[in-house]
């Protein structure tokens, strides 16, 4: 077996069958999977971490040029609704003006995402109070 078969030895198309079997739609689970938005952004202009009541963290790192997202990634410490949540907040707010990114609510990321688990709704919560609260923290430490 080879290190990837050790991590996760039913492939992803095992993981598919199980997050759909648990109330994912295709779109979330693809978000869980590809991990697209996930990481580390080196000489970041913000970085902001909060953990949420079910106790996920999430880290996020923007990189913003002339009040524009001009990349932006998540890192997080979670379930896959945490990551899905993030990696859709991330698509919808990069390389966007930094009030569009600002006005993204719950309801925002979960059309994006289609369907999550109706117990997995916080997930989407934490994804948003976290970048609010980068996106906040970002404009206090330049007034």
């Amino acid at each position: 077996m080879n290190k990837e078969e050790i991590i996760n030895p039913a492939g992803d198309a095992g993981i598919r069958d199980m997050l759909a079997g648990s109330g994912y739609s295709d779109k979330a689970i693809s978000y869980f999977i590809e991990k697209t938005y996930m990481g580390d952004l080196p000489q970041a202009d913000q970085e902001t971490e909060m953990t949420g009541t079910c106790g996920d963290t999430m880290k996020v790192c923007l990189k913003i040029n002339k009040n524009i997202i001009e990349d932006i990634r998540y890192q997080v410490l979670g379930c896959p609704g945490a990551v899905a949540s993030a990696m859709a907040a991330a698509e919808l707010v990069k390389g966007k003006p930094l009030e569009d990114a600002r006005a993204v609510n719950d309801n925002d990321i979960f059309n994006l995402l289609e369907e999550i688990p109706d117990k997995k709704h916080h997930c989407i919560q934490l994804a948003v109070k976290t970048l609010h609260k980068t996106l906040d923290e970002y404009q206090n430490a330049r007034s």
